[in-house]
């Protein structure tokens, strides 16, 4: 890669900027058509600088601009014409004269001195104060577009608004208390005796749950429960209690809340795996009615 002076890079800058005359931008069109290089420089300083012609906007010149331009353009003079200096006189051959001839002061041309450094120091030092304020006016703008961006982005371009930040923020809310349903038992006995089972049923499930406390099966035979409730043609079966200690089952759904309130619950003795004609086959041994032991809506 090529290392560029300094005088390079103003250069470039200035191009980007627009402030050199027409020699100079020619001068660099030149080197940008030979060096893909330097024409990268010229393009980092056009996007760096290309920031203030977003912050400001487009003004139209007044039309007496335009008339004062005609005007001076108009008045102004022939240039002088461009005069040059006397050629020096020069000495006769040494053919011509037998004696030196010593040369009037007059003859003897001055010596002319050399601008070439002043000019180029010179215009090495405007490049690098018109470098110097377009990184001011380029710092001025960051600054004046950052200020706008927090208290006034509405009136920045689409491009330059900042993006809304979104936070999502998880509110919890703690879980409503457990309602509990209302819970009904019934205590199946036989002539107000011990309780052989607990029957507990769930008002909103309908699931209902046998417990054994003192009944002991026969052998060869099956405790069965069943539902009897004078809106029902006939008792209706709510299966074998089985050998453990709980029994559970969700048959009560199939019934509404007036007939299970109102019903007699009773248990059977059975053949092994229960009555086969789903009717009971022998009169009930234990009985009970559901009596409400939760009212509904009591928290747990």
């Amino acid at each position: 890669m090529m290392a560029y002076s300094e005088d390079h890079i103003a250069l470039a800058a200035e191009y980007a900027l627009g402030t050199l005359d027409a020699d100079e931008r020619a001068q660099v069109e030149t080197m940008m058509a030979v060096d893909t290089e330097f024409t990268a420089i010229v393009h980092a300083w056009e996007y760096r600088l290309g920031v203030l012609n977003q912050m400001v906007g487009s003004v139209e010149p007044r039309p007496i601009v335009w008339e004062n331009i005609k005007a001076a353009i108009g008045h102004s003079g022939a240039q002088a014409p461009l005069l040059l200096p006397d050629a020096p006189l020069l000495p006769p051959p040494p053919e011509a004269v037998a004696e030196p001839v010593i040369a009037a002061p007059s003859m003897i041309p001055a010596p002319v001195a050399d601008h070439s450094n002043v000019i180029q120091l010179e215009g090495r030092a405007k490049r690098w104060r018109n470098l110097a304020s377009a990184a001011t006016a380029m710092a001025a703008a960051l600054i004046a577009m950052l200020a706008v961006q927090v208290y006034q982005p509405d009136l920045l371009p689409n491009g330059l608004r900042p993006k809304p930040r979104v936070q999502i923020v998880e509110v919890k809310t703690p879980a409503p208390p457990v309602v509990a349903s209302a819970q009904y038992v019934a205590l199946l006995q036989r002539d107000g005796g011990s309780p052989a089972f607990i029957l507990t049923v769930d008002a909103a499930t309908r699931n209902f749950t046998v417990r054994k406390v003192a009944a002991a099966a026969e052998p060869g035979k099956s405790f069965e429960l069943w539902l009897i409730n004078e809106r029902l043609p006939q008792p209706r079966s709510l299966g074998v209690i089985g050998g453990s200690d709980f029994t559970a089952r969700p048959v009560l759904a199939d019934y509404d809340a007036g007939v299970i309130n109102a019903a007699t619950y009773a248990v059977t003795v059975e053949q092994a795996g229960g009555s086969p004609t789903g009717k009971p086959t022998s009169a009930p041994v234990y009985v009970g009615k559901l009596i409400e032991t939760v009212p509904p809506g009591a928290p747990r």
